[in-house]
This record gives C-alpha cells, structure tokens and sequence, in this order.
C-alpha cells in the first residue's frame, strides 16, 4: 500500500504538540484583570465564523478488493478451472471436479450440509431464492425444502448435466455476495481436491480503491461514507467506502508490527475507472463538517485545572478566561462555544 498523504488534520493530540497553558478556575468569568501591559498575552488571535471541514487526503491502489479463498468439498479430480481475470455469474459453473460443475450462487450464509426433501432452514431459503432467480419456479420460497423445490432442483440439475436427484450434495454450490473475479488459481487441472485443499483465489468483479488507515484515523473509516476519488488523469469522482477490516501487520525489518484498518472504496460510477488497470489514486476522506460555527486557533486554548478548556479574551488592555466547549478540530482551527463569544473577538495565543 503506497505511503498516506495527509493534508494535515488538527485533532486533540495537537493541544499536546502546541504546549496548551494550564490556568486556575480561580475569576473564570469573573470579570477584566488589573488594567496592565504585563496581563496582555505575547500574541492575539480572532474568533472567526466559519465551515470548519475535518478532511485528509491518502493514496491507495487501485485492484478488486481482498482476495477470498475457495476451498474444495467435494473429492475427486480438478477438470476445468476458470482462467485468471474470468468472471463468474450465478449458475455458472466455479470449477469442475470429475468433470461436474460446483456451481456459484449468490448468498452470504456459506454452504454447510446437504440439501434434500424435508429440510428447512434459512440455507434452504437462500438456495430457493437463487433457483427462483435463475428461472426455475413452481415453488415457494419459504425455507423449506418441500416436493415442488425438488421437482425444480431436478430441472436445474438436468439443465447442468448433472444426475437428476432432486437433493444437492454438499460441495456442489459455493456462495458468494455477487458475480466473482478469479484472482489467482491455487490448483491445476488433474490435481485432487477434498474438503479443505484449496482450488482458487477469487474478489468481487468491481473495481475497487484499497486504503490503509491507522487507527488512530479510524472516524475517516466508516462504511457507508463518502470520498472523493481523484483519478490519475486529473479528474474527481465520487465514492464511498463500501468495507473495512481490521489488519494486523507483522513486523518487517526495523518497522514493528502495527494495527491499520484496510478500507475498500467504490466509485459511485465503475465506468470512471474503466479506463485504469493498475494505478495509485488519490482519495479525499471527509470525516466532519460543521457549518457557520465560531473557531480559535487550536493554539489558543487553555487546559483549565479544574477540566476543560477555555480561552483568554483580551479586550484593550484587559483579560479574562472564559470556559469554552469545543467541537470539532480542522486546519489548526477548533470549533467553540462559550458566554460572550462572538465573531471578532480577541483571544490570547500563549507563549
């Protein structure tokens, strides 16, 4: 994963890097200091009314998302596999073993026993709505595997060239979310395979921006939120962060292992990247915003002895503290609340 480009965010931790003064509660909003040059702090800010945007900028590569195991269940021999890069659609045969198809349905309860005359569950219902899906009717999807469920599971047997026994046997259907792209073949042709032996690498068949986060920046990585992606011949797109995962990293040389999470983004229109195979693409993450709030320098709050923050107000040649809540943290800048604010103001930026 390529190195993060930040654009520089300004969180809590910065409080720490910038040496936040420490003052007493004592006359908080209690009204002016003495008249006198020597309460006047070093340097001045203002309040300022403003959006206030909580973004970063990252690299990632470009690819089909994390590859996925496929894993063998029937015994026998590998006959056909589909090349690398294919597509594979529901119905269509994964791979064959002793020259029979496994076939890929779309569900995301795995396979996990054989299905036959009498049995219920929720498997059996995701098994009927695929066969629903593929054209084969005359039953209903219920999650019971009933007579008519066996007369359609005969016909899509038949139309396999498969034996038409109206049960399916435990192997003969691989799940997953959507159509496949065949990654890498971990298996040849001739080999054996049994339960566990693996057989391919597969991902989605979308186009996907892969990102490393770390965990500290782990508010950028909700799912469902959206980026903007900024492709390699200078145009943006939009996107949205459609998975992440947690990832340990083993420590490599002087580097020690480490924690990020991986976010995989899609463009809200595939053709965007149509034109790229591999690339390093740029994505804008947008993890806040606050409109028309009042903001400080981060550097001039002041951690208050009894909790919180606050910040010196200097009108003239007077001073006082005023308790502040803050919101979110941008650009240096923070978002706050208090008594007596407003746009304009003077605050004291400490030494």
């Amino acid at each position: 994963m390529r190195r993060r480009i930040l654009t520089g965010v300004a969180t809590v931790a910065v409080l720490l890097a910038v040496g936040v003064a420490v003052v007493a509660a004592k006359g908080i909003g209690s009204g002016p200091s003495t008249p006198s040059a020597a309460n006047l702090p070093p340097a001045t800010a203002t309040v300022t009314r403003q959006t206030l945007v909580d973004s970063q900028t990252m690299t990632g590569e470009l690819g089909y998302g994390d590859p996925v195991q496929v894993n063998g269940k029937l015994p026998g021999t590998i006959t056909a596999l589909p090349a690398q890069g294919a597509t594979v659609r529901r119905g269509q045969p994964i791979y064959r073993v002793d020259n029979l198809p496994v076939v890929l349905l779309y569900g995301a309860l795995p396979a996990y026993r054989a299905l036959a005359a009498g049995v219920k569950g929720p498997d059996v219902q995701q098994f009927e709505q695929n066969l629903y899906a593929l054209g084969y009717r005359g039953f209903t999807v219920d999650g019971t595997f009933s007579a008519s469920t066996t007369t359609a599971v005969k016909k899509w047997q038949k139309a396999l060239g498969l034996p038409q026994t109206g049960t399916v046997d435990l192997g003969r259907i691989y799940y997953a979310a959507g159509p496949v792209r065949v990654n890498t073949q971990q298996a040849a042709i001739g080999d054996s395979t049994g339960p566990g032996l693996a057989v391919l690498t597969t991902t989605g068949s979308q186009k996907l921006v892969g990102v490393e986060v770390s965990v500290a920046e782990q508010r950028l990585a909700k799912v469902g939120s959206a980026v903007t992606l900024k492709l390699p011949d200078g145009k943006t797109a939009p996107g949205k962060i459609v998975r992440g995962r947690t990832v340990i990293k083993p420590a490599e040389g002087n580097n020690p292992a480490k924690t990020v999470i991986r976010v995989s983004i899609a463009p809200d229109d595939q053709q965007v990247l149509a034109a790229f195979d591999q690339a390093t693409i740029d994505v804008g993450f947008t993890a806040g915003k606050r409109e028309n709030v009042l903001t400080v320098p981060v550097a001039a709050l002041l951690a208050l002895s009894e909790g919180g923050y606050g910040i010196q107000v200097v009108d003239g040649t007077t001073t006082r503290i005023v308790a502040v809540k803050t919101g979110l943290f941008a650009d240096g800048r923070v978002e706050i609340t208090g008594d007596g604010l407003a746009e304009g103001t003077t605050v004291g930026m400490p030494s």
